[in-house]
Formats: structure tokens, sequence, C-alpha cells
């Protein structure tokens, strides 16, 4: 059978670059899960930069191009993967659909701006569960937690209802000594809130914002919020901490159930069950019954092999879609635009 031909736009740190960070479990870009997917074949890369090109032909050995057009004409992809800078999303993507690429995978955040979010989730428009005919191309968002088996693992604990209903949830996001609260908000929150959503099921609606302001780069915000089920008119509280001026990175999140809690995030991977207090009479205490995810957790193999699956069934709806990827930035705009 013919392999199916990818194709990467923007070719730095996640289109190809962290694939020689030795500590970082194997694919970990774009064009490594390419490489490694036996019904794919990379056929092109695509920069502005003449030492990104360089760089990517010399370590993957396919033809480079500064102008992605050229490059679209002359190797008709049938998957492209969009790894530019979130105010060019759009543009790549409006082209993909006017050269009927079939798949686009694009980088998260979806957009810089929610207009040009809403318009590149109406390339991808779904309707009575399937997509509408607008543009014959699906759009994927790289929100990868959707593909981690350990993510995917905590989502189904918590759906089976051994933990009971779900009544809190908190969140931690440090990136860093020196960046913005707000970029890292845009750039690494862009994940986390799409992954609170993604184990509950539910949509973020932002309340309120205390503490340091988001243009800070000192200081801790605290993010007051809400989950919101679309069958659902009950609300499940949220907190989300994201600190500035510290040296290390911590993305976590935390799920208070009636019976217990879940605990998730970079390294992170604890289920607490309800147990009778060893400490106490006619008390309940919570108990780690499991701590520790083994295997690899194939975030980037799992999110290639969902868009091979969409070349080969038009009407397959992604794990991580274009309507996803504009949730989030739904949620992001709101907390940028919260006044008191």
């Amino acid at each position: 059978m013919e392999k199916i031909r990818a194709a990467v736009v923007g070719l730095g740190r996640i289109a190809s670059i962290l694939e020689d960070d030795e500590l970082r479990e194997k694919p970990c870009t774009h064009t490594g899960a390419i490489a490694a997917n036996g019904d794919c074949i990379l056929v092109a890369g695509s920069d502005i930069s003449g030492e990104r090109r360089n760089l990517f032909a010399e370590k993957w050995k396919v033809p480079v191009y500064e102008n992605a057009d050229e490059m679209i004409a002359a190797h008709k992809p049938q998957i492209l993967v969009i790894a530019t800078h979130p105010d060019s999303h759009f543009k790549y993507c409006f082209l993909a659909s006017q050269m009927k690429i079939p798949v686009v995978i694009c980088e998260k955040p979806l957009a810089d701006k929610l207009k040009d979010a809403r318009k590149i989730a109406r390339l991808s428009q779904v309707k009575d569960g399937t997509y509408n005919d607008v543009s014959g191309t699906i759009i994927i968002t790289n929100h990868e937690r959707r593909y981690s088996q350990d993510y995917i693992k905590a989502k189904e604990i918590l759906k089976e209802g051994k933990l009971g209903a779900i009544i809190s949830v908190s969140a931690v996001l440090y990136m860093g000594r020196t960046r913005r609260i707000l970029d890292m908000l845009w750039h690494d929150g862009t994940h986390l809130a799409d992954a609170i959503m993604f184990l509950t099921d539910s949509n973020l609606k932002h309340k309120r914002t205390i503490g340091a302001k988001l243009t800070s780069n000192k200081g801790t915000a605290w993010l007051e919020a809400s989950l919101c089920g679309e069958k659902s008119d009950s609300e499940i509280p949220v907190i989300i901490e994201i600190g500035a001026g510290r040296d290390h990175l911590v993305f976590e999140i935390e799920i208070s159930c009636e019976k217990g809690r879940l605990r998730i995030g970079n390294g992170v991977y604890e289920i607490f069950e309800s147990v009778p207090c060893p400490y106490a009479q006619k008390f309940r205490s919570l108990q780690k019954t499991d701590g520790e995810f083994k295997g690899p957790t194939g975030y980037f193999a799992n999110m290639l092999k969902d868009a091979v699956a969409c070349v080969k069934d038009p009407k397959r709806i992604p794990v991580s879609g274009a309507v996803n990827g504009l949730k989030v930035i739904e949620y992001l705009q709101s907390v940028k635009a919260w006044k008191k």
C-alpha cells in the first residue's frame, strides 16, 4: 500500500529539534512521529529560516523550501503539520484547505486571536457527528495530552465513577523564572486548560483573576473558574495557579472527588481512594492505590495515528479537533479580557 505523504511547515523545536533531547520519550516531535509511523513518509519541510532548513534537510534527508506554497504544490502532502508561530496558523490552515490537503495537524494555541481561531474551526466544521463539506480538510489541534496514555487512563477512571462525582479541580503551572504569567498561560496554559476539559468532559468558564497581574513576570496569579458540562446545569469550581519567579517547571492537575482524588501532570500520576481511617474511629482517609504510570505515553505517536486514520476516513472526528482548540482560545481570551 502506498504510504501517506506528510510535510511540515515551521522547522523549529516542536517540529524537529526536540528529537535530540535525550531525556524525552520518543517520538517527541511532529517529524519524529512521522518517521516512526509505518503508514507515513516524510516528503518535505518548509521554513523561512535558512538555518532551520539546513538543519532539517541534514537530519531527515528530504527537500526543504522557503515557500510553503511551492512545497505543497511539488509534493502534494496528505498530512500537513503547521508548527509555525500562532499568528500564522490561520494563513497556513487556509492554504491547506485551498490546496485540498486532507488533514492538518496545527500546533497549539490554535491561533493568537479569537477571530482567527473561529475561522480555523469553520474550515473544519462539525455537524451531527460528521464533517460538513466546508473545505474537505480535517484540522487536528496539538493538545497532546488527549493522546497520552496516562491521561486517557485517568479519564477512564473518572468516567467509570470509581472515585465518585467530581467536586473540585485545582491546577498549578510554573514555567520558568522570568517569563510573564500571560505568556505562560498562552503557551503552556493551553495544554493545561485543554487537559482539564478533556478529563472532565466539560468547558472552562473564567470568573475572576486574583494575585499578580497577568503582565507581570513576578509573583503568582490565581484564575478562578468553573467547569460546565454540556448536558448539566451544575458547575464544578476550578482554581488554576500560575506562578513566575520559579527556577523549576510544574504542570499538575488535581481532581477532588467524593471518594478519592486523582493527581496527574508532568512526571506525576497518583490515585487516592477513600478507606477507613487508621488514626481515628468513624472517619475515613485517603490512601494511595496507584502512584505510577508504567510504559510510554505515546503522545506524539498516537496523535499521528489519529491523523492517519482521518486521511483514511474523511468522516472521522479527530480526538483533538479544531473545535477543541477553539474552546481553549475562548477560555484564554476571557481570562485576558477580564476586568475587576
